[in-house]
């Protein structure tokens, strides 16, 4: 029941790239009733990758690696397994046919680097897949191990697809274990932590995990038993329990994002909405049109970012930019009630704001930001400071300005700004 990872490559251990991969793994392994036990990262090193497999090999029942399977110089995984377990490289025939198939296909020449992917540890046997892969596994002194390409699509396609039932086939009689995710926005690390001081004693059946996802945080209720209504049950009465103490901050579980709540809601409501947006750039109207049947409901955005084209497409007064400024209440109002006038929308969103870097006074630092939104007859605003670089500000107005659609709709108060 127990095995690692290893992730392979330089730009994981140089930091140009975020392991996103072995989180991944271990929570879809953890899930599935098996225990990880380590996880390790590694550069393409021969001498590191080599304990770190020896090393897996005298602890686990089962090993998954990604990284340095594909066609580059630096792709060196295969050559170093080979090395490592004594097993020398040999043609895979049914990888070197897929290769030529898909070179084909693509009108790509089947140049020695990618040939090279088909040199495989003797002993190999391909992950099958639906559409093309290089992973593939073999077995080392009762072993395990199973090897996977570093691109996060592919690695995960395999691990579900192949790995897992893989795994889990040499197995019988694993628990049962469940696993939800509460999503929640507007509260930090320390409320969240305060707010489960009122669940002490009534959730001691459960697992609990905290995971920030800028600018959400998330947490994670594990169950363990042999009977699943059982798991079922319990996982529906402490989500219960939580949102008894967190209330509007819940907005989604498991896979829902801000913007999937919003459009369920707009669409089960059947209501339209356009969006005026200026510091964000046309950012939440792609969270909105991300969502499938969008269309239903979103009818148009205008991205306004000089003060000439909030006056020209959204009637915004020249008085109110010059006397309040573009980054103010009223601008954010105006707006809002003219992005619903020009689209002919139930609704209207807009905002408005300093991302930074530079840009802010002392009145209005970087951060600061306006959201207005017009409903009926009904105009609403609020201004917030946000913080962190231009990437995160923006992302945070556009998470908060989906979740004023959620907290209006809903009649939940907006939350408070600065």
């Amino acid at each position: 029941m127990y095995g690692e990872i290893i992730t392979i490559g330089n730009e994981l251990t140089s930091g140009r790239t975020l392991d996103s991969n072995s989180y991944y793994a271990a929570g879809r392994l953890t899930a599935s009733g098996l225990q990880v036990i380590r996880i390790t990262c590694v550069g393409d090193n021969f001498k590191m990758v080599t304990r770190a497999l020896k090393e897996a090999l005298g602890s686990s029942r089962f090993v998954i690696v990604t990284g340095g399977l594909g066609p580059t110089d630096d792709d060196i995984t295969n050559e170093i397994v080979a090395k490592a377990l004594d097993r020398p490289l040999s043609l895979n025939k049914e990888m070197s046919e897929q290769l030529k198939r898909l070179s084909k296909a693509r009108g790509l020449e089947m140049t020695p680097s990618v040939e090279k992917m088909a040199l495989m540890p003797e002993g190999s046997k391909i992950l099958k897949s639906r559409h093309f892969s290089c992973g593939f596994s073999l077995k080392e002194k009762d072993v395990c191990l199973y090897f996977l390409p570093g691109v996060s699509s592919q690695m995960r396609h395999l691990l579900d697809t192949s790995v897992l039932p893989d795994i889990l086939s040499h197995y019988e009689n694993l628990p049962l274990i469940g696993q939800r995710v509460l999503k929640t926005y507007g509260l930090g690390e320390p409320g969240i932590t305060e707010a489960f001081k009122k669940l002490e004693g009534k959730t001691d059946e459960v697992v609990f995990g905290f995971y920030p996802h800028s600018p959400e945080n998330h947490i994670t209720m594990s169950v363990q038993s042999n009977d699943e209504s059982e798991i079922l049950n319990t996982l529906d009465r402490i989500e219960g329990e939580i949102r008894g103490v967190l209330g509007a901050y819940v907005f989604a579980t498991d896979n829902d994002r801000m913007e999937d709540i919003a459009g369920r809601i707009l669409d089960h409501r059947h209501l339209t909405i356009s969006v005026a947006e200026s510091c964000t750039g046309g950012l939440i109207g792609n969270r909105l049109t991300n969502v499938p049947g969008s269309s239903g409901y979103f009818k148009g955005g205008v991205i306004v970012y000089s003060n000439e084209a909030k006056e020209d497409l959204l009637n915004v007064r020249h008085d109110t930019l010059k006397t309040q400024g573009a980054v103010s209440d009223l601008t954010a109002r105006e707006m809002a009630m003219g992005v619903r006038e020009r689209l002919q929308t139930d609704l209207g969103l807009a905002v408005t704001g300093i991302a930074g870097p530079a840009g802010g006074t002392k009145e209005k630092p970087v951060g600061t930001v306006y959201i207005g939104l017009a409903s009926g007859g009904q105009v609403f605003s609020g201004n917030y400071r946000f913080w962190g670089s231009r990437e995160q500000i923006k992302a945070n107005t556009s998470t908060m300005a989906l979740d004023w659609i959620r907290r209006h709709l809903n009649e939940y108060p907006f939350l408070s700004g600065i």
